[in-house]
This record gives C-alpha cells, structure tokens and sequence, in this order.
C-alpha cells in the first residue's frame, strides 16, 4: 500500500482528489494539508511514499514545497497536480524531480494512469539490485511511443496497461474471463491482449484441463 498525503488549498478539491486516488488500488491517502508549510510539516512526521501537491497555494506554494523536499533530502516521490500551465512552471518543477505533472482540470482516468505508473515503477525498482541500459530506458518509458505504435490493430495502450497492473497483482494464473471482469472489459477483448501478452513473451501460459469441456487458457506474468 502506498500512502499518500495530499497537498492542496481548496477543501472541495481535496475531497474531489482523495475519492480519486483512493478509487486506485494500492493507494491510501493518509494526510491532507492546505498549504505547503503545513505539508512539509506533515512530511516530516508520517513519511509518505508520495505527495501529491498544488502548485498555486497561499503561505508556501507547490514549487517552492517541492524545492523543500529535495533540499531537505526527503524519499517521498511527487506528483504535482495544478492549473499552472507556463512554460516555467513547468519546467522547474519537472527539474526538481516531479514524477509527473498533471493539468487541471483533469479526468480520473489521467490520475489513474499516473498511480498505476508510479506503482510500476516502484515494482521494477524493487526487483533487480543493479539495472541494464534496457531496464533503465523501460523505467523511462523511452520507448513507449515505438512500443504504442507496435501494437496490433484494435490494441491501445492505455488498456494494455491496466491488464498488465491486473496481472501484476495475481499470485495465481488467472483465465480471460477473470481479467475481463477484473479489468472491467469484455472477454473476448481480454482475450486478444492475453494473446499479445504471450506473442510478447510476458506472461506465461498455463493450459489447464478439468473435467468436461474445453480446456481453460490461464496466464500469469513471468517473474510474477
């Protein structure tokens, strides 16, 4: 479970925000400050794993909250989710290490994308010790513009992700119709990405026989 604390000025945007991450699985907001002096206050005493913070806000702005935390040495990571919108906002933001930067007004699937990411992220920082060039430009996503144009027609992206999450989660090989109704699509849909998953050579395959029928096609990530 990643917590979460949320850095925000305006109390119906921070109920608004905190429905929304919580919608995600794996993520608990467990703080909520409405400017930044009070959020680095908060920082301090619970440690989150990430701070999701506005930029325009009174007593200490989001940039300036996000230039504490590095200077202060904190491990929290940040998402910013504001309406600042120039070109200079934006710029220091992302080189104070941002982990993404998200406009407002927004839509629940952008925020979704950004935490299942995060939660990406941190799963393949955890698996290996040491990282290849390949490794780090997956982490990166430097190729995920090439990798979105190699999907097979009918395909998209953003879906691909979210099995791929689903998958991640199970300790079990799970069949089509357990990751359609997980994922919230058809199963003959699932079953075309499961497919691609295999071609791809990242999930495994496991046929299993029962008593009268076909058999059932289940699929587990490799390394799961």
């Amino acid at each position: 479970m990643y917590r979460v604390l949320l850095i925000e000025d305006d109390p119906m945007v921070q109920e608004v925000n905190r429905q929304f991450i919580e919608q995600v699985k794996g993520f608990k907001v467990i703080g909520i400050a409405g400017n930044g002096i009070k959020g680095m206050h908060m920082i301090r005493k619970l440690q989150p794993d990430l701070a999701i913070i506005d930029i325009y806000m009174p007593h200490q702005d989001g940039l300036e909250t996000l230039q504490n935390i590095r200077t202060e040495g904190h491990a929290v990571d940040v998402i910013a989710i504001t309406a600042a919108s120039d070109i200079d906002t934006v710029r220091r933001v992302l080189q104070n290490g941002a982990f993404d930067y998200i406009m407002k007004p927004f839509k629940f699937e952008r925020l979704q994308q950004s935490l299942e990411k995060y939660h990406s992220f941190r799963q393949k920082l955890k698996e290996k010790e040491t990282l290849t060039q390949q490794d780090l430009d997956n982490l990166l996503q430097i190729n995920k513009a090439e990798a979105r144009n190699r999907l097979p027609k009918g395909l998209n992206d953003i879906t691909l992700q979210k099995i791929i999450h689903y998958l991640c989660q199970q300790t079990e090989p799970v069949s089509a119709e357990e990751v359609a109704e997980g994922v919230g699509i058809a199963r003959v849909t699932a079953r075309r990405y499961l497919e691609y998953l295999e071609k791809q050579q990242k999930v495994t395959l496991d046929v299993q026989y029962g008593g009268i029928g076909r058999p059932v096609n289940r699929y587990i990530m490799k390394n799961a």
